[in-house]
C-alpha cells in the first residue's frame, strides 16, 4: 500500500469513526458504514479492523455501552429506556450485555456506583487503595483537538486527532491519551465544558482544517491520582481529590486545567482494569 493509499484509507475511516459517534442512536448496519467509507462491505471489514484494532461491531457496541454507564450513574432514567437507546431490543439483552463488560448488572451498577463511597468502592472492587503522589512532571507538548460538551463524549475527540496522528506518523499502537479539563462539571452546563484530547508530541504541529493544534502543559508539582476502573466512575475520583485530599493535605490547586492521562487501550482493555492518572496542578 502506497503512502498515498494508506492517508486515503485512514481519512476514510475517520469519517466512519465520526459517523458512529453522532449516530449512536440510530440503527448502523455494517453496508451503511461501509457507504460512509467508500468501500465494498467486503473490505470494510478488514481495513477498518486493521487501522483501528477493532471490529465496527465492537467499537458501536462499546461506545453505546460506555454511554449507558454514564447514563446509569448521572441520570433517573429507566433502564429500559437506557437499554433502547444502546441499541439492545430488551432490558435482559442489555443487561447480559452490560454485565459481560462492566461485571455487575446495570441495576446493580447503578446502585453500587452511586451508593458506595469512592475510598470503599476501590477496595470493594479489589484495585487495590488509590493512591495520591506528589510528583515533579516535566514540561509538555500536546497535540490538541478541542471538544465542546459532555465529557463522557469525548472519545470522538480522541478518535480524530488519532486517526490524524496516525496518518502522520506520530502515534502508534501503544501511545497514550492525554486530555485537559477546563470545567467543573457541577457549575457549567454539559453543553459548555470545554476540553482538549490528544497526545504528547516533541515538535509543534498544525493543522487549521481539523482544528489540530500544540499546547503547551506546564510541568512542575501535580497532585496524581491513579484511578481504576470505568471512565464513568471517574467523578467519585475528582470528589475525593478535590474535596477530602486536597482539604487533608493543606495543598491547593493552581490555575491550570485538569489532566487525565489513560495508560492503556480501551479498545482492548476491560473497563475495570482501565488505568486513568487525574493529573492536578499544584500552587
Amino acid at each position: 500500500m502506497t503512502q498515498t493509499t494508506q492517508e486515503s484509507y485512514i481519512d476514510r475511516i475517520g469519517r466512519v469513526l465520526s459517523y458512529i459517534a453522532d449516530h449512536l442512536d440510530e440503527d448502523m448496519s455494517v453496508d451503511d458504514l461501509a457507504e460512509v467509507a467508500c468501500f465494498s462491505s467486503y473490505h470494510f471489514h478488514r481495513i477498518f479492523r486493521g487501522l483501528v484494532g477493532e471490529t465496527v461491531t465492537q467499537t458501536v457496541k462499546r461506545l453505546r455501552l460506555h454511554r449507558a454507564a454514564g447514563e446509569l450513574i448521572r441520570s433517573s432514567a429507566d433502564v429500559s429506556d437506557i437499554a433502547k437507546r444502546a441499541g439492545y431490543g430488551s432490558v435482559e439483552a442489555f443487561s447480559r450485555a452490560f454485565k459481560a463488560t462492566y461485571k455487575e448488572a446495570p441495576v446493580r451498577y447503578r446502585m453500587y456506583v452511586r451508593e458506595t463511597p469512592f475510598s470503599l468502592m476501590t477496595q470493594n472492587r479489589k484495585t487495590g487503595m488509590f493512591t495520591v503522589e506528589i510528583k515533579n512532571l516535566p514540561d509538555h507538548k500536546m497535540a490538541a483537538i478541542p471538544h465542546v460538551g459532555d465529557y463522557m463524549e469525548i472519545d470522538k475527540a480522541f478518535q480524530a486527532i488519532f486517526m490524524w496522528g496516525l496518518k502522520h506518523q506520530l502515534v502508534e499502537e501503544q501511545s497514550a491519551g492525554v486530555a485537559l479539563y477546563f470545567d467543573d462539571p457541577s457549575q457549567v452546563p454539559t453543553g459548555k465544558l470545554r476540553s482538549e484530547a490528544g497526545f504528547m508530541v516533541t515538535q509543534p504541529v498544525e493543522d487549521a482544517a481539523l482544528g489540530v493544534r500544540t499546547l503547551d502543559i506546564t510541568g512542575g508539582r501535580y497532585a496524581v491520582l491513579r484511578f481504576k476502573g470505568p471512565y464513568a466512575e471517574l467523578e467519585g475520583a475528582y470528589d475525593y481529590l478535590f474535596g477530602t485530599w486536597l482539604a487533608a493535605t493543606g495543598e491547593k490547586p493552581a490555575a491550570q486545567p485538569v489532566m487525565e492521562m489513560y495508560l492503556n487501550d480501551p479498545r482492548t482493555t476491560e473497563p475495570s482494569e482501565l488505568l486513568t492518572d487525574i493529573c492536578v496542578a499544584l500552587a
